[in-house]
């Protein structure tokens, strides 16, 4: 098994460095990437000076045609999309490969996350307990390997942290990501994925520190709205039209979570 972190990068990120120097310090190393369609000096250099191939798309810069070329560029079997504001523990990859060999059809590793705000670790939200939650029938034997299974831990919200996965590539098909969606893309292709053959396993180890700032991408989608379209036309992909509403007028309460 061979394994990739493909960062994503645009424009001059403070917190980028931080992100490159977490996946160098990782406990088994891993394919490096650096991403992007907004090519500049500042991005060339910092792949140079941590040893990542540095890759560049043609073209507008958009989400999901990012994601999608991130992915067709790396060579690991498994490949992890980093976002370039967050920060990996140093065992990451080492518990992928573990669940490797625990689970030889591995299709998704994924892992708890803390929030990072204005320089420290959160304490848990609501929100986070009841992802927690949500996740568990990723811990149990028969649903973490049956499409059922899988989507169950999807119904009530996205409990997965995007940047937290490890995708193995070769069930992804090629472009996997919706280049129409800006928020839900990471939920939409997992909805989808899971009807893909394979066991997904996931550590209630917090693996990743997710950055929330003003400038997040996150932050921008929620108050702007665009974020509760797309996640009402989940919801409503899922349930009935009064049943979706009724969980998305709980779901709004997590919001808060993600204002800088």
């Amino acid at each position: 098994m061979t394994h990739s972190f493909a960062v994503c990068a645009y424009g001059d990120s403070p917190y980028l460095e931080a992100c490159l120097r977490s996946l160098v310090r990782q406990s088994v190393p891993s394919e490096r990437l650096l991403c992007t369609a907004t090519p500049s000096a500042f991005l060339k250099d910092l792949a140079k000076k941590y040893g990542f191939r540095y890759c560049v798309r043609e073209g507008k810069p958009g989400i999901g045609a990012d994601w999608n070329f991130a992915l067709s560029q790396a060579e690991g079997s498994f490949v992890t999309l980093a976002h370039q504001d967050d920060v990996y523990g140093a065992h990451y990859t080492e518990e992928l490969l573990r669940a490797v060999k625990r689970y030889p059809n591995l299709a998704l590793f994924t892992s708890d996350a803390r929030i990072l705000k204005n320089g420290a670790i959160q304490r848990r939200s609501k929100a986070e307990c009841v992802k927690k939650l949500l996740r568990l029938p990723l811990r149990l034997p028969f649903f973490k390997s049956t499409t059922a299974g899988k989507r169950l831990s999807l119904r009530l919200g996205n409990p997965i942290v995007c940047p937290s996965c490890a995708y193995r590539r070769d069930l992804l098909g090629v472009s996997p990501f919706s280049t129409s969606l800006r928020f839900v893309l990471d939920w939409d292709l997992l909805y989808r994925f899971a009807a893909e053959p394979g066991s997904w396993f996931v550590s209630e180890r917090p693996l990743l520190l997710y950055r929330i700032h003003g400038g997040a991408a996150t932050a921008a989608l929620t108050e702007n709205h665009v974020r509760e379209a797309e996640e009402s036309a989940m919801f409503r992909r899922m349930w009935p039209e009064k049943i979706a509403a009724l969980i998305l007028r709980a779901y709004r309460s997590a919001y808060v979570d993600y204002k800088s």
